[in-house]
C-alpha cells in the first residue's frame, strides 16, 4: 500500500487479485485498484467505509484534487474507496492495446463478458472483508454505479448498510430496444430545449452537417462525420452541457486562403467529445450492460433508431428541418471514425450477438430487501429514463426517492455536498 496527502486528505492506494470469473476461484486473476481517502484529522479513527461507484460502464472513478465536491462532505463521516471497476481506470484496463493479449476477437469477447454489473459486485464483496474486517459498507452508486447498486441489492445485500444511488436506477427487466425507444423520445426534447436557448444553432449545425458530409476531414486519425458530429448531444445530458456545446459550434468556420473551412478549434473539440480513447469499454459493453432474457442486443441503438427518421442528419438537412443531436447511444459506425474503437470492432460485433447474458437483478429479493436505500431521480434525465427509474424505486421494498429538476444526470457532480446531504437525510429519516 502506497499512502499519501492532499489538503485535508490522506489516500491510500489499494490493488487488489481476484478471479477474472468468480465460478472459478482458482482461474486466471486479474488485478483491482481503488483508492481510500480519509480526512486527514479522522485517518486514525474507525470509521465507517463508502464505496463509491463511478458512472460508465468503462470510467475509472474520479480523481479529485482534495476534498471537492461530495468527497468533502463524505469524508466527514466516511472512509471512502473510489474503485476503479475491473477492466477501467488501473484495474487491468481492457482497451485496444491490451485486449489483443487476450488473443482474436472471440477470445477477447468471452474475456469482456465478465466485464458486467454482476462481476463488479462480486469483485466489491470480495474486496470488503480485506478491508472493513467483514463489516458491511455504503455504497454509493452513480449511473451505472446505481445498476451495480441494485445489482448488489440483488445478489449480496448482506454486504451493504445503506445504499445511495444518483441518476442511476434501471429498469429491471427492460430489453435493449425499450431503453432506446424511450431515449429517443428524451434526447429530442433536450434537442428541442437546446435550439430554443440558442436558435442560431439551428442554421449552424446545418452548415456544419453539410460540411462534414462533403468533406469527410480527419482529426488525429479520428473521422469528422455527420453522424459522429450528431452524437454531440451526449453534452445535453449535463447541467452545463448546452452551453458547452452552443460555444463549440460558434467556432466552427475559418475563413482561409482556401475558403471557408471548419476550424481547428472545432475539430479538436468535436474529437474530444467524440472520443473513445479514454473510456472505450462505454462503447463496447454499453449495450451489454443491458443484456438479460436470452435476447441478443444487436445493436439495439441503431436499429430503434430507424423508428424515428427525424433522427436522420440526410433527411433532415435535404427537407429544411433541424439536425437533430443524438447521444448515450452507441452504433456500429463508432467502431469505423473512432481509432481507440477501430481494432475492436469486431469483438463488439460479438458481444452484440451474443444471448447468453445472465439475469442482473432479482426482482423477489428487491421486494423483501431490508438495506435502507435512497435514489435522486433527475426529472426527464437525458441518459436513465425516469419512468423505468420510478417503476424501479416502487419494486424496491423501502426505497425512498428524491425526483428532482433543479439537476441534470450529473447532479451528483454539480450538487456536490447538498445531494449527498438529501440522500443521508432520506435514509435515516431525517426528511
Amino acid at each position: 500500500m502506497n499512502s499519501y496527502r492532499q489538503p485535508g486528505l490522506v489516500l491510500t492506494d489499494h490493488r487488489f487479485t481476484v478471479p477474472l470469473d468468480h465460478a472459478d476461484p482458482g482461474g486466471e486473476q486479474i488485478e483491482i485498484f481503488g483508492r481510500e481517502i480519509v480526512a486527514s484529522s479522522r485517518a486514525d479513527q474507525d470509521l465507517p467505509w463508502l464505496l463509491y461507484l463511478e458512472g460508465g460502464p468503462g470510467f475509472g472513478a474520479r480523481r479529485f484534487t482534495g476534498a471537492e465536491a461530495w468527497l468533502g462532505r463524505a469524508v466527514r463521516e466516511f472512509r471512502v474507496l473510489l474503485l476503479d471497476q475491473r477492466g477501467t481506470g488501473l484495474s487491468t484496463p481492457a482497451n485496444r492495446q491490451t485486449l489483443p493479449l487476450r488473443g482474436g476477437p472471440r477470445e477477447q469477447a468471452d474475456y469482456l463478458a465478465h466485464f458486467r454489473a454482476d462481476n463488479i459486485v462480486r469483485d466489491c464483496e470480495a474486496i470488503r472483508p480485506r478491508l472493513t474486517g467483514g463489516a458491511p459498507w455504503t455504497v454509493l452508486g452513480q449511473s451505472f454505479g446505481g445498476f451495480c447498486a441494485v445489482r448488489y441489492l440483488s445478489a449480496a445485500p448482506e454486504g451493504l448498510n445503506t445504499v445511495l444511488i444518483t441518476g442511476g436506477l434501471p429498469s429491471l427487466d427492460a430489453h435493449a430496444d425499450d431503453v432506446y425507444r424511450a431515449a429517443y423520445p428524451r434526447i429530442e426534447r433536450k434537442v428541442a430545449a437546446h435550439y430554443a436557448r440558442y436558435p442560431q444553432d439551428v442554421a449552424r449545425a446545418r452548415e456544419i452537417t453539410a460540411h462534414l458530409a462533403e468533406h469527410r476531414p480527419e482529426s488525429a486519425g479520428h473521422r469528422l462525420t455527420p453522424e459522429g458530429f450528431q452524437s454531440l448531444g451526449i453534452l445535453l445530458g449535463g447541467g452545463s452541457g448546452s452551453h458547452q456545446l452552443h460555444y463549440l459550434l460558434e467556432n466552427a468556420f475559418v475563413r482561409t486562403p482556401h475558403g471557408t473551412e471548419l476550424s481547428d478549434t472545432f475539430q479538436e473539440g468535436m474529437r474530444a467529445a467524440t472520443s473513445f480513447a479514454g473510456h472505450p469499454l462505454y462503447a463496447v459493453m454499453h449495450e451489454a450492460i443491458y443484456g438479460q432474457g436470452g435476447r441478443a442486443t444487436d445493436w439495439s441503438a441503431e436499429r430503434v433508431r430507424a423508428e424515428f427518421p427525424q433522427f436522420d442528419a440526410a433527411e433532415a438537412f435535404a427537407g429544411g428541418g433541424p439536425v437533430l443531436f443524438t447521444g448515450e447511444s452507441i452504433h456500429p459506425w463508432h467502431f469505423e471514425v473512432d481509432p481507440a474503437l477501430r481494432p475492436l470492432r469486431e469483438t463488439a460485433g460479438l458481444l452484440a450477438a451474443r444471448t447468453d447474458w445472465a439475469p442482473l437483478y432479482d426482482p423477489a429479493r428487491l421486494a423483501a430487501n431490508e438495506v435502507p436505500v435512497a435514489a435522486a431521480v433527475y426529472h426527464d434525465d437525458m441518459y436513465v429514463d425516469t419512468a423505468h427509474a420510478l417503476r424501479t424505486a416502487a419494486a424496491i421494498r423501502g426505497l425512498r426517492t428524491w425526483v428532482t429538476d433543479e439537476f441534470e444526470h450529473d447532479g451528483l457532480r454539480a450538487g456536490g455536498p447538498r445531494v449527498l446531504d438529501r440522500l443521508l437525510a432520506l435514509v435515516r429519516d431525517e426528511v
